[in-house]
């Protein structure tokens, strides 16, 4: 599977859904069932290398702006959203977190910055469609600390200053 393939999925699944992530997960299963197993696998490993990618404290700050905090857990679920939004989206908030406030022009803290099911959509999808567990996807292993520089998520001065836009938006 090419990365715009990959990309080309998680479109069309959000647009299903209207955008909603929950029933984002739900259609991205049905679209992967469609496929052979080996590209199911495939999907799940562009899946789980932008996951990795994006485990930096920058971005774990932002969502934390954007989320009024966020757990271990909260950033895992919050990394699975950005991939669902699409590439602009994952890749502008790769390179600047604080763009973020731009990117996303609808943002609802009760529905969005969460997708945990839709980071098992293709663990599901190859499931349902084999009857096994998906197979080791070959990855290097994730990285035990986020990259990057530290940032204290309880220093509100820090994060407004680092993430000015993001503040203003969801914070100010």
């Amino acid at each position: 599977m090419e990365e715009t393939e990959f990309w080309e999925l998680v479109d069309a699944s959000r647009e299903a859904a209207e955008g909603d992530p929950e029933e984002q997960a739900d259609a991205l299963v049905e679209r992967l069932m469609g496929l052979d197993p080996d590209t199911v696998t495939d999907f799940a490993r562009h899946f789980e290398s932008r996951y990795n990618r994006a485990y930096t404290w920058d971005l774990w700050a932002a969502a934390a702006v954007m989320l009024d905090g966020a757990t271990d857990d909260v950033f895992d679920y919050f990394r699975c959203w950005l991939i669902g939004q699409g590439r602009e989206v994952f890749e502008g908030a790769l390179h600047d977190p604080d763009h973020l406030a731009e990117l996303v022009a609808d943002f609802d803290e009760e529905v969005d910055g969460d997708a945990e099911e839709l980071g098992y959509a293709a663990d599901e999808a190859y499931e349902r469609m084999t009857g096994t567990v998906m197979p080791d996807l070959g990855l290097p292993a994730a990285p035990r600390e986020p990259l990057g520089t530290y940032l204290d998520f309880d220093d509100d001065d820090t994060l407004a200053e680092r993430f000015p836009r993001l503040w203003d938006r969801f914070r100010a």
